[in-house]
C-alpha cells in the first residue's frame, strides 16, 4: 500500500512540474535563476496574529483588561473555577498544548485568545461578555466543550 501512496505523490509531482502548475494545498512553483519555475512542495505553518499561539508568544502586549497574569477562574467566572486550577493563568492557558486529549482545555485555550481578540481586534465576530458566556455554557459536557473550542479556534484562525 505504501508503494502505491509513494508513486500516486510521485505522479501528481511529476505531472506538476510538466504543467508547471501549482496545486493548492501543497505543491507550489518557485522561479530559479533565469527565470524558470520549479515545483516543489510547501511546508507552511504559519500562525495568525490572533491564535492562542501568537498571545502565548508575548508578540504583542495584551489587553489592559486581561494582564497575562489574570486567572482564569478571575476572568471567566466561578464555574471556570469549577473545572480549572485555582491558580491557573490566562498565559498558561493559551500555552496549553494537551487540547487533543482533553475538550475543557481546548475550550480554555480558544476562549483565552477570544477574549483577547474581542479587546484587542476590530471586527472580531465575539464581545467579551460573548466569549465569557458561551465558555460557561459550553462546560456543560465534552461535547459542548469540544464544539465551541472549535467554533472559537475558526474564529481565532479567520481573524486579522
Amino acid at each position: 500500500m505504501k508503494p502505491l501512496i509513494f508513486l500516486v505523490g510521485l505522479v501528481v509531482f511529476l505531472a506538476a512540474a510538466a504543467a508547471g502548475q501549482p496545486r493548492p494545498g501543497f505543491l507550489y512553483t518557485r522561479t530559479i535563476s533565469g527565470g524558470q519555475t520549479r515545483p516543489g512542495f510547501l511546508y507552511s505553518r504559519t500562525r495568525g496574529r490572533c491564535t492562542p499561539q501568537y498571545w502565548s508568544s508575548r508578540k504583542e502586549t495584551w489587553p489592559k483588561m486581561v494582564p497575562e497574569k489574570s486567572t482564569v477562574s478571575n476572568v471567566f467566572g466561578s464555574r471556570a473555577f469549577e473545572r480549572y486550577r485555582e491558580d491557573l493563568t490566562l498565559m498558561e492557558a493559551a500555552s496549553r498544548n494537551d487540547e487533543a486529549e482533553n475538550a475543557f482545555a481546548g475550550l480554555v485555550k480558544q476562549s483565552t485568545a477570544a477574549l483577547l481578540n474581542s479587546y484587542a481586534r476590530k471586527g472580531y465576530p465575539y464581545a467579551a461578555w460573548e466569549v465569557k458566556t458561551l465558555l460557561i455554557r459550553a462546560m456543560v459536557s465534552e461535547r459542548a466543550a469540544a464544539f465551541q473550542a472549535h467554533q472559537f479556534l475558526l474564529a481565532n484562525q479567520n481573524c486579522t
